[in-house]
């Protein structure tokens, strides 16, 4: 039990403070997932591992039943967890209140008896236990992983919008747009509480992208233009902000992307990568197909002009080298070449042998695949948010069957909880986080886009 008590101080500590804190002798992450209780704010507290065997969610629910019949979770109105039999009445109300959210929009299943209902009902009820009511959606509940990123949480707000859930997407773009400073950037990350974690890690460009482009998607399944008084703001700022960093060759400038540190690949520190470049491209076409729908002719004009600089220079910088993470000869492949194809770029013949080389040197024995070639890390170890990215472009490029194997590789390596873990070790077993936002987010696209395809910014 000291193991126990050790995790549980660690926990608390880290849901007050929304920082790092020294990782216990056991791996503080070890969690299999979050324990909830319907009720509003949708709180989240870690399930002890101690208590893990045997434990499983009641279904649609984030309420845990025991291996010993008692059930776990989180009063409505509460904040931290309980212990109660499983004929308590607030068992039955927490069922009732996620059910009831979940049957509020759509669970997206994927093809008839695929099997991922579970999944993707997970998936959006631990999105949702990761998004606070300040809209500062978590990447995940612990330690490095308990701040809010703004690529994250743009990936955060598209699930939330393609799953009939406006007011979570509405709740995290309008804690974007109240953080976002006056010259259109973010900070790299922010605490629980929505202030900037300052650790002199500048701001990261690719973010802006992301939620622009997170931004345009909302808009085109809510087009009402004075359901979000705050979006167009946010954008016009952003947009500016990324037409006036292009260089003479059409480039924004080097930044760091989805990776955050390079783990000692980056080729050309002077250009940006394909992680970068990609998503910026995505938003400026974005925002100028918003600015359009807000009557904004001269901006859509001016960031559409942007939009092909890049789209050139990325014909010219990267697609001799087949669309490498930097803009060199023998360049090395990552999962970023996902970016510039659908359901974040038009369909491109070139971009799709990419996709697929990077696909088979990206890949491991264990059906994932690493975040890039010759990754410095782990060698041995999946990560889900790569995998996922794979899953979603291939489903985009209606590659079913792909699709479908990557989904049913993610759903058989869920944790012992049935959360989707940030990483999968050798053995099949949960090697990081879980649940992981990013995650839950690419699989529901994925399954979503699987139902319906998802639009594509226009590019013209």
């Amino acid at each position: 039990m000291r193991r126990a008590a050790a995790f549980l101080v660690v926990a608390a500590l880290v849901a007050v403070a929304g920082a790092n804190v020294p990782e216990p002798s056991a791996p503080g992450w070890v969690s299999p997932g979050l324990v909830g209780g319907g009720g509003w704010p949708f709180a989240g507290v870690p399930l002890d591992p101690d208590d893990a065997d045997g434990a499983a969610y009641l279904p649609d629910s984030s309420a845990v039943r025991l291996a010993d019949g008692r059930v776990r979770l989180i009063p409505s109105g509460g904040a931290a967890a309980v212990t109660v039999a499983a004929d308590d009445p607030r068992v039955a109300q927490a069922v009732r209140s996620d059910s009831a959210w979940l049957a509020s929009g759509t669970v997206p299943e994927g093809p008839p008896d695929s099997g991922f209902r579970d999944m993707a009902a997970r998936a959006l009820l631990d999105l949702r236990l990761l998004t606070p009511p300040n809209g500062a959606s978590l990447a995940s509940w612990y330690g490095a992983w308990r701040y809010s990123w703004p690529r994250d949480s743009a990936f955060a707000a598209a699930a939330f919008t393609v799953t009939g859930h406006p007011s979570e997407a509405r709740r995290i773009l309008r804690f974007l747009g109240r953080v976002q400073t006056g010259d259109g950037v973010w900070a790299a990350r922010y605490n629980a509480d929505g202030t900037a974690v300052i650790d002199g890690r500048p701001p990261q460009l690719d973010s802006l992208g992301w939620v622009l482009w997170s931004s345009w998607l909302y808009r085109a399944r809510t087009p009402d233009p004075d359901d979000l008084p705050g979006l167009w703001p946010m954008v016009r700022r952003a947009a500016d902000h990324l037409a006036g960093s292009l260089d003479a060759e059409g480039l924004p400038p080097a930044s760091s992307d989805y990776w955050e540190r390079d783990h000692g690949r980056e080729q050309d520190p002077r250009r940006p990568t394909l992680g970068v470049v990609g998503p910026v491209l995505a938003g400026l076409r974005s925002a100028a197909s918003l600015a359009q729908s807000y009557g904004q002719g001269a901006e859509a004009a001016r960031w559409r002009a942007a939009a092909q600089r890049v789209s050139e220079a990325l014909a010219r910088q990267f697609a001799p080298y087949g669309y490498p993470r930097s803009p060199v000869e023998d360049g090395l492949m990552d999962t970023s070449v996902t970016f510039i194809a659908p359901p974040f770029a038009p369909a491109d013949q070139a971009v799709a042998g990419a996709i697929a080389d990077a696909e088979r040197k990206q890949a491991l024995p264990n059906g994932g695949v690493l975040p890039g070639e010759r990754w410095a890390g782990d060698q041995d170890v999946a990560w889900t948010p790569e995998t996922a990215l794979f899953g979603l472009s291939a489903a985009s490029a209606g590659r079913r069957s792909d699709a479908l194997g990557r989904l049913g590789w993610l759903s058989a390596h869920r944790s012992s909880l049935g959360a989707l873990p940030e990483k999968v070790g050798a053995t099949g077993r949960q090697a990081g986080v879980a649940p992981l936002g990013w995650t839950d987010a690419l699989v529901l696209l994925t399954l979503a886009a699987l139902r319906d395809p998802l639009p594509v910014p226009p590019a013209s």
